[in-house]
């Protein structure tokens, strides 16, 4: 079995130590002090360097050690598993750098991977105060001048802008705007005069407190023509491409967030006591435990096929990175609200249980959803697709063979192509098209395997519901002007139809690669997609399937991984530190 993304995560994560050492340089209770005081984790972000946590930002064409993206989100998981603040606050680097690997030179993009593998901090300059994701509304701008521009106005709300050494700016090269009148710049602030630009104060935030969420404001700061990315005009177009990979990685940060608060809460029932019994005993605790368990899988499941999509099927990414970016963030910020009804007010306080980290991550994962595009965007994105959607489905074209080599675990990624990436999936979805499919695999065992069959039964109820979802897409296509409200949720159940073909797809070709594997009862008879698809069926508005044996066993497997020192995931992983051992009694929180 093809597993270096995850021994990549080990390593890195047994480099970070024991969280739970009070003592550790990247522990729980550090994190806590540095968001108390509202504090950049430099020195955390600075001991990331030394691993080389930055060379897997850069393509290994460039350089670097980015050579697949299943792996660099599985190292991004890691991080934002401690701190949602450092995984940001350093994760914004390759965030910064990504228009380069998208459209820049070779010169370019050697420069640049050079000085992000030294560490320097890279930012992305897209949002502006007055207009947020209306990217084309922007207002920073770049007249000519010798050799270049000179670029004027402010960008705000943006990660890393006054920590950052180099900044890929979105600049209105044409005044009159329009589609193709932006272009990037690759704005190097050590080459600018110094009286030419300003950074605008730290904003406190609700959340990820002590990250440099600030802005810049630049007053006809001389940028050299060799900064360019792309062609001149071409901007939009760049930054458009570039966010279907950011966005895609945006995926680890809601894992990581839910392996957190999912820990949390299932350490919490197996301590609190109501009623003389343990809260993790009560039907309805079990039942909320398991449920949120589920829609972790299903969520890894997403995000691991995404990241394979990246190389697999690179001019459908406009579909599976809007998908995805909506489904992690949406759906995780779910999870966390009902494990927030287990914790009850532990879940808002400092310093009760485990220090207040579960307030913390809650916080703290709430701005996922917003950069990179907000919900609203992605699904937009999506409604904008719509005819060449509902066109490729009706030819059934899309390409199966990218997603079936994205499903096979154990096949290696080709090489990733941007220039294939595009802004509209033009033959369809090809995770779609194979839907069918896989159905008809998961049929079929389930006449030789009975287990399998209220999975068999609820892919079948999902088959019904994608044909629904997509007449409903015809009848919206070609929208013009303000998108109803309706055409939103339209593509909101597009989204479930696609995760659920993903789900299908994964276990179809992969789950025989963890038979004597410790992630095995997961996979056996279906249990996590048993589990997956009644969620995804409930979050369509359908009956559920009755299964719920499926989460019980999801429950039972997640107790034992805590207690033997392993990462609840579909795949293997062993964590750092001590096996779990829940306190003899419940004294600590039984009230």
């Amino acid at each position: 079995m093809r597993e270096p993304a995850y021994r990549s995560a080990e390593e890195l994560d047994a480099f970070l130590g024991d969280p739970d050492h009070p003592s550790g340089w990247f522990s729980h209770a550090r994190c806590l002090e540095l968001d108390e005081k509202e504090e950049f984790p430099a020195e955390i972000c600075r001991r990331l360097d030394d691993w080389g946590l930055p060379a897997h930002y850069v393509p290994v064409e460039h350089g670097g050690r980015l050579t697949d993206y299943e792996r660099l989100i599985q190292l991004m998981r890691v991080v934002a598993r401690r701190d949602l603040t450092v995984a940001i606050g350093h994760g914004k680097t390759y965030l910064g750098g990504v228009c380069v690997w998208v459209a820049g030179t070779p010169e370019q993009a050697t420069r640049l991977g050079a000085d992000i593998r030294a560490g320097v901090p890279v930012s992305l300059g897209l949002t502006e105060r007055a207009h947020g994701s209306d990217l084309l509304a922007g207002e920073v701008q770049g007249t000519d001048g010798a050799g270049g521009w000179l670029v004027s106005g402010e960008k705000w709300l943006i990660n890393n802008a006054t920590r950052g050494s180099l900044l890929s700016l979105l600049t209105r090269t044409d005044p009159a705007g329009g589609p193709r009148g932006f272009s990037v710049l690759l704005v190097d602030k050590r080459e600018l005069d110094k009286d030419m630009y300003r950074h605008l104060p730290k904003v406190h935030t609700h959340g990820i407190r002590g990250a440099d969420i600030s802005g810049i404001a630049f007053d006809r700061a001389r940028v050299d023509r060799s900064a360019l990315v792309g062609t001149e005009g071409g901007g939009l177009e760049v930054v458009l491409k570039a966010l279907q990979l950011t966005r895609t990685l945006c995926a680890a940060l809601s894992l990581g967030a839910a392996d957190q608060g999912l820990r949390l809460a299932a350490d919490f029932t197996r301590q609190r006591e109501l009623y003389g019994r343990l809260l993790g005993d009560l039907p309805q605790a079990r039942r909320t435990l398991g449920t949120a368990a589920a829609d972790v899988l299903l969520h890894e499941a997403l995000a691991t096929v995404a990241s394979r999509l990246v190389h697999t099927q690179t001019d459908e990414m406009s579909v599976t990175a809007a998908v995805t970016k909506y489904t992690l963030p949406s759906g995780t910020e779910d999870v966390l609200a009902r494990l927030t009804r287990l914790l009850g007010a532990r879940a808002f306080l400092k310093g009760v249980y485990e220090g207040g980290m579960f307030q913390k991550v809650e916080r703290d994962h709430r701005i996922v959803g917003l950069f990179d595009g907000n919900t609203l965007v992605n699904l937009n994105s999506l409604v904008n697709q719509f005819r060449s959607l509902v066109r490729g489905r009706r030819r059934g074209t899309g390409d199966t063979v990218g997603a079936r080599t994205a499903y096979d675990l154990s096949l290696p990624l080709p090489p990733l192509r941007p220039g294939s990436l595009s802004l509209v999936a033009r033959h369809g979805s090809g995770v779609l098209a194979g839907l069918g499919e896989s159905v008809a695999r998961l049929t079929e065992l389930a006449r030789e395997r009975p287990a399998l069959i209220p999975a068999a039964e609820a892919a079948r109820r999902i088959v019904a519901v994608t044909d629904r979802v997509h007449t409903e897409m015809e009848e919206r296509q070609g929208l013009v002007g303000d998108v109803p409200p309706a055409a939103f949720e339209t593509a909101r159940r597009y989204t479930l139809c696609h995760t659920a073909a993903v789900c299908l797809g994964l276990w179809t070709h992969s789950a025989h690669l963890f038979t004597g594997t410790r992630a095995a009862p997961l996979w056996q008879d279906g249990l996590w997609l048993r589990a997956a698809l009644d969620r995804i069926l409930d979050r369509l508005g359908e009956p559920d399937t009755g299964d719920g044996e499926a989460y019980e066993a999801l429950v039972d497997h997640l107790i034992t991984t805590r207690r033997s020192g392993e990462l609840f995931s579909l795949h293997p992983y062993r964590l750092p530190g001590a096996p779990h051992r829940p306190a003899a009694d419940a004294t600590n929180v039984r009230n």
